[in-house]
């Protein structure tokens, strides 16, 4: 490597530990059980993740999909070996080529946003997992493949609790996305019951998929073990924090304690090596 690609690579890194920093609050009590090499790949990894969802959210009206498009053709760049000018994929690049990962999780990430700018509700069930299946599963199989974890079982345990959080997540949300003119209850069953049935509904279906993580963490390793059940416990905390309000989401935005997420992250690491599986 020539000295100026080190030092693009360096700033790059930089810039990526930054956005990680700033968005990720588990991120940084897991990642000091993680090696060194696996951690910066998370931070490229994740800092995709926030670029990508930024684009979608963050960019000035009317201007989220030309944005994304090029996005897409920029990572489809990178998968095809056009040397990358955008910082987090001069970041990512290595990562990628060492830990083999596919284009499709990120292509699906960026679909997901575009998704996002057309489509403000869902009808069914099925049409919310679909959407779930781009816009959260994506990245558990990112942090597998950072990993390198093969067990074939793995991903779609990965999915399942990728989908319950963010199903946990809308949820506990429903008020703030009402705000930017979304809503991500079935419509189905807000039709059927009203929202707060609707709520009730969707912390039950994040419930179910969260419990795919118990097995899910005899899968990886020790390091990866600890992240996943800070995820799946933050999830089930939300859940709680939903149902302790009595699934009024559409009134007030619940959250979890301080407290709280101190309990998780002992209860996790004591979960994470206490396991005699993978170290």
């Amino acid at each position: 490597m020539t000295p100026g690609v080190s030092l693009n690579l360096e700033a790059a890194d930089a810039y990526c530990r930054q956005l990680t920093r700033r968005h990720y609050e588990n991120f940084s009590v897991a990642s000091r059980f993680v090696d060194a090499r696996k951690r910066l790949d998370l931070a490229r990894v994740y800092a995709f993740c926030r670029t990508t969802d930024d684009l979608g959210d963050e960019s000035p009206p009317g201007t989220a999909t030309a944005r994304l498009e090029r996005w897409r053709g920029e990572v489809e760049a990178l998968f095809a070996g056009v040397l990358p000018v955008h910082p987090v994929l001069v970041a990512l690049q290595p990562t990628v080529e060492r830990c083999a990962i596919p284009a499709q999780p990120f292509l699906d990430l960026i679909e997901a946003n575009v998704q996002d700018q057309r489509v403000s509700s869902y009808q069914t069930w099925e049409e919310l997992i679909g959407y779930c299946r781009l816009s959260a599963a994506p990245v558990g199989r990112m942090v597998l493949a950072v990993f390198g974890v093969a067990d074939p079982e793995a991903p779609p345990l990965s999915d399942d609790v990728c989908i319950g959080l963010q199903l946990a997540n809308h949820a506990q949300d429903v008020s703030r996305d009402a705000r930017i003119g979304r809503r991500y209850l079935v419509a189905a069953d807000v039709a059927s019951g009203g929202i707060a049935s609707a709520v009730r509904a969707m912390v039950a279906r994040a419930r179910g998929l969260l419990a795919s993580g118990v097995a899910l963490e005899t899968r990886v390793p020790r390091a990866l073990r600890l992240q996943l059940a800070l995820y799946r416990m933050g999830g089930l905390a939300i859940c709680d924090a939903i149902e302790a309000i009595g699934y009024k989401t559409e009134d007030e935005r619940p959250s979890v304690s301080a407290a709280t997420k101190v309990s998780l992250v002992a209860r996790a690491a004591l979960l994470a090596f206490s396991r005699g599986q993978p170290a």
